[in-house]
Formats: C-alpha cells, structure tokens, sequence
C-alpha cells in the first residue's frame, strides 16, 4: 500500500529512534530485565505512548496504521519493548478512550501518555485465557464499591504497571453477561504480584501472575456499564492481535536484514554465498513471504482505520504474520549456519523474542478457529 506523507515521516523518526537509541542497548535490558529510567519519557517524546488518543490528552492523533508502523519499527530493535509499547496503546489506552468517562480519562491518561505509568490488560487467568465467560475472578458489591478477589496469568507489565484493568465476574450466575471491567491502581492495598515468569524470550519485559485479596474498588473506577465487561474484552481484540502481528512481521525483517547481510559478506567457493542458488533462492522466498505478511497486517489496520468490522482480517494477520516470521527468523538462522546459533550474532535473541507472536493475544488455534467461524 502507499503510505502517506504523515504515515511515511512517522515511520521513518521511530526508525531511526529505534536503531540510534534501543537497538545498541537490546541485549543490555535484557540482561537487566529491564529498561532503564528515563527511556520511557524518551519514548513518551516520540508519542509513542498515546498514538492515537487526542493531543487534549497528551496524545498524537495518529491512525492505526502509523501504530503498525511504529511498532513494526520498535519490534527491529527490540520486541520486548515493542509488547510494551503494542499493549499500552492497543489494549490500555484505547479501552480507556472507549468507554472511560471524562473523570477516568482525565485521571489517567494523561500520565499513561506521558510514560509516567505503565497500563496493564488482566483477563487471562490460570484456567481462562481465550474463553473469557470462564472468568473466576470475582467482584462483590459493597457500600461505595467492590471487593475484588481471584488471580490472572500472563500479565505482559504486571510487574512495572501503574494501572490495570482487570475483568471480574460481578454476576457469576450470568456468565459472559456478568462480566465487568475495572480500573484497578496497583498501589491498592490487596494487589499482590505472586510471580514473575521466567520465559524464553522477552526477558526485558516482565510477564506477571497477579492475585487480588480483598482488593477494594471505588465506584468511580468502574470502567463502562457494570456487565459490559465480556463487550469491552471482545472489542478490543482487533487492535491487540493487530499489534501482535505488527511486531511479528518487525522482529522478522531484523532477522532477515542480519542473514541478507552475511550472505553478502560470507564468501564460499570464490564467491558470497548470497550468489549460490540455494542461499539465493532461500532469502527470495523469505523476503516474498514476509512481505506478503506486512500487506496483510497493513490492510487489516486500514480496515480498523475506516471504522469497518475488522476481527476476521485482524485475526488472519495475526495467525499469517506470526507464522511467517517464525519461517523467515528459522531461515535466517539457517543461512548463518553455526554463527546463527549464536547469541552474538543476535538472531537468536529474535527467534526466542518473537516464538510467543504465535500464543498470546489468542494462539494461532484460536484464530484459525475465529476465521473458520466465518466462511
């Protein structure tokens, strides 16, 4: 597709934000596990927090599109710091957009925007994860408010958040009708970070089990309509998958560009091994097939732009993209041979970043099951 003068000047400042500033330093927060003090305000600088929420909050009133951009240029650099980014714009900020009311929007996402907190999406639990009417999470009505006790899974931010929305069962006899969202201040007495996974890749952003005990919640945090919390999960699902898929295809091109670049200077019989057909041929393909991929996600956040019912193309973008990038990164280890097995090379380090673009936000299973639900 043709990119615009805006979409084309936003992809390229993050572009060279991300390579200049993030990329030197990707194995560095990951050792740390970790990002360090004042990088967040950097990329709150860039508007990278609040891409498309109004400039009345802080925001840069973009399209979804240049947050595809964006993202896909984060997750060049580094894909833990694109999940990050991907959930607090996705997920967070635009579910607060959405259905918070005045006083909530102007209490929090100001600073959700200005990378002073850091938001985080609780629905999956231990037992839940895609089928959200399981929720055990329970919310009790009390005199100015609710008791929240139960415990989530996955958390991507759980442990830095500021702020979380948590979905909890307030009518349990209702099922997916007796579900409702909060806006839950993880400085509340009752908010317990029970463990932090440790995972194969993304190590620099934290996945966190949560638990809730007699967490109080006022009134004013309820977030929407009480049940309207099932609704509120589901139409959010677009813009996560979108987001996953966006990193997918922006770890994968990382990878692509180390293995094009070897294969231009590594020399076997006389010549770069890029000019022996079996190498050749190999990146061909993978460079056809990831571009494909990028198309897809491209078409399904023009689609989230127009307003129009995005789910079956959001969830195919996701499925293809992370799919694809999972061939590309394998390719690209092959074509190093030994040296792609190596840590230093930095491949690696993508392949163990981007092998979960194929679990969260709903596993290709899911989304396959989503598509075929609508032939």
């Amino acid at each position: 597709m043709q990119l615009t003068e805006i979409q084309s000047a936003i992809q390229e400042s993050v572009h060279d934000f991300a390579q200049s500033r993030i990329k030197p330093n990707s194995f560095d927060y990951e050792k740390a596990g970790g990002y360090p003090d004042g990088l967040f305000k950097e990329i709150a600088d860039m508007g990278l927090w609040g891409m498309l929420a109004p400039e009345e909050f802080g925001g840069t009133e973009a399209d979804y599109v240049s947050l595809v951009l964006a993202i896909m240029e984060i997750a060049r650099a580094d894909g833990a710091l694109s999940t990050i980014i991907s959930v607090q714009n996705s997920l967070v900020v635009s579910i607060l957009l959405a259905k918070g009311n005045a006083e909530q929007k102007a209490r929090f996402l100001p600073k959700l925007i200005g990378g002073e907190t850091i938001g985080c999406f609780c629905l999956t639990e231990p037992d839940a994860g895609s089928d959200a009417s399981s929720l055990r999470t329970r919310a009790s009505q009390t005199k100015g408010g609710w008791i929240l006790n139960g415990a989530k899974q996955f958390i991507t931010s759980g442990k830095i958040a500021g702020l979380a929305i948590v979905f909890a069962a307030t009518d349990p006899e209702a099922g997916k009708r007796g579900l409702t969202a909060f806006l839950v201040p993880t400085d509340k007495e009752g908010f317990i970070i029970d463990k932090i996974e440790h995972k194969l890749g993304q190590h620099a952003s934290d996945t966190a089990a949560l638990r809730f005990d007699n967490l109080f919640i006022e009134d004013e945090l309820v977030l929407g309509e009480v049940g309207e919390g099932y609704k509120i999960a589901l139409s959010n699902l677009e813009g996560g998958r979108i987001g996953i898929a966006a990193q997918a295809i922006g770890m994968a091109q990382a990878a692509l560009e180390i293995a094009i670049q070897y294969a231009k200077d590594r020399t076997t019989f006389g010549k770069p091994i890029i000019e022996h057909q079996a190498v050749g041929f190999r990146l061909a393909g993978l460079k056809a097939k990831l571009e494909a991929a990028k198309q897809l996600v491209l078409s399904a956040a023009v689609m989230k732009d127009a307003g129009l019912p995005s789910l079956i193309q959001a969830s195919m973008a996701k499925l293809v993209a992370s799919e694809t990038a999972e061939e590309v990164i394998t390719g690209s280890i092959q074509t190093l041979g030994g040296y792609g097995y190596l840590e230093e090379f930095g491949i690696a380090k993508i392949y163990r970043d981007s092998r979960v673009c194929q679990i969260y936000e709903g596993t290709s299973d899911i989304q396959k099951m989503v598509i075929s639900r609508n032939l």
